[in-house]
């Protein structure tokens, strides 16, 4: 003996309950999207080291990864201030200064002829040059 008239939220008894359907569509959506806000905000210091070609990209990423798996958020504060930090290149140029102490060492003084005048440098390799050449490392 159910009246004629039900309000629209409750189900008919031979029917689909379509509030319940539309809600399980509604949070299984927003599910989703709460996961997806959260794997972007996750990702914000790795997209940022990314995005400015940062030196320290793939510390900031392990910092990520760790803060993802052991849940403390530590480690994603450390990624973001590293991708926020701009790290001075010192290697390019100690890498140059050795270069040029390399060539300089390999640099060998012209030989003087007999008659006193200087004469073409001879090919002679001595000491870490020579050394360099007959290694294999």
């Amino acid at each position: 003996m159910a009246p004629h008239h039900l309000p629209f939220y409750l189900a008919p008894g031979s029917g689909t309950d379509v509030l319940m359907v539309v809600m399980g569509i509604f949070l299984i959506g927003t599910v989703l999207w709460v996961g997806t806000l959260y794997w972007r905000l996750h990702s914000l210091p790795e997209r940022m080291a990314h995005k400015s070609q940062k030196l320290q990209f793939e510390f900031v990423a392990v910092l990520g990864l760790i803060s993802l798996f052991t849940h403390m958020h530590v480690f994603w504060v450390a990624g973001l201030l590293l991708a926020l930090i701009d790290i001075p290149d010192f290697g390019t140029p100690l890498r140059s200064i050795a270069d040029s102490v390399e060539k300089i060492a390999d640099a060998t003084p012209a030989e003087v002829s007999e008659a006193g005048q200087p004469g073409p440098a001879a090919p002679q390799q001595t000491g870490p040059a020579k050394e360099r050449e007959h290694s294999h490392v």
